[in-house]
């Protein structure tokens, strides 16, 4: 089946150099304690998630025409690049909190099953992979000022570089799903997978670290993240009843504000932007 054209450029692929010193704080969010557990569970999740949907989109590259090639080729690129730089913070966070090495390994063990079960799966959830993210990135971006204030400013910008391209790519899995065959019911399955992994393995992550940070028994650390859980939802669950919608695109989907104008200001010469701040945010 040919690819449908899309009218828009690929992506930019940028590949930023992030320094990590070796005795980072674990708890790199002092002023947001719970933070830094929920986001160590994630950044631990992507080295196994995204080579897993990469690998799909990559495998049906010589079936794609034209535009979708290419941001399929560029998609695959910046996934690469993302992987790639949660990896080397992985392994300083798995050097000071051992607990997640067991973690990590169960991570290992499950996209080693749910990889290759059916092309037609692995492409609705890579599709559906990737919507979920948007959507956390919608949800983050006007509540950096909050979230992100008295970070440890290198991991706020990978985070936020990360998250800044899921809105940049946010339709390319997408197209390449519709284009190989996929179909509506399948999307939204495969949202509804990629959201349960990704709860289940950021919960585990996150109790962790919030056991190895002694927060584990504070009410205010709970009544936080039962807030951020109960905003997410509000911005998640119309998301996944828009994909049962007939024709419904992910590029309908209102972009956030600050996020994709801060990805503007990357330097492909010295593979650098701006380390976040919160003037950057507040200016």
């Amino acid at each position: 089946m040919g690819a449908t054209v899309v009218d828009r450029p690929a992506p930019e692929v940028r590949r930023l150099r992030f320094e990590w010193p070796d005795d980072l704080d674990p708890d790199w969010t002092p002023l947001t304690p719970p933070l830094a557990p929920v986001a160590n569970a994630v950044s631990l999740l992507m080295p196994h998630v995204e080579p897993y949907v990469v690998r799909t989109v990559r495998d049906e590259l010589d079936h794609l025409d034209g535009p979708l090639r290419a941001e399929a080729e560029a998609w695959v690129q910046q996934e690469t690049a993302h992987h790639g730089a949660h990896h080397r913070l992985n392994r300083i966070l798995i050097g000071r909190r051992p607990s997640l090495g067991r973690i990590d390994r169960w991570m290992a063990r499950t996209f080693a099953w749910i990889g290759g079960r059916s092309r037609r799966f692995d492409l609705a959830y890579a599709a559906g992979a990737e919507t979920v993210a948007f959507v956390v990135a919608r949800w983050v971006d006007p509540r950096t000022g909050t979230l992100f204030r008295g970070a440890d400013r290198t991991a706020t910008t990978l985070f936020l570089w990360h998250l800044a391209e899921e809105v940049e790519h946010k339709s390319v899995a997408f197209d390449v799903h519709r284009a190989r065959g996929g179909g509506r019911v399948a999307y939204a399955g495969g949202m509804l997978a990629a959201m349960v992994v990704m709860a289940w393995f950021t919960l585990l992550g996150t109790f962790a670290g919030l056991v190895a940070s002694r927060q584990i028994w504070r009410p205010s650390t709970h009544a936080q993240m039962l807030s951020w859980s109960f905003g997410f939802a509000f911005e998640l669950l119309p998301a996944m009843g828009a994909a049962l919608i007939r024709g419904h695109h992910p590029s309908e989907m209102a972009d956030p504000h600050w996020l994709p104008v801060w990805l503007r200001s990357y330097d492909p010469d010295t593979r650098t932007m701006p380390e976040w701040s919160l003037d950057l945010v507040e200016t």
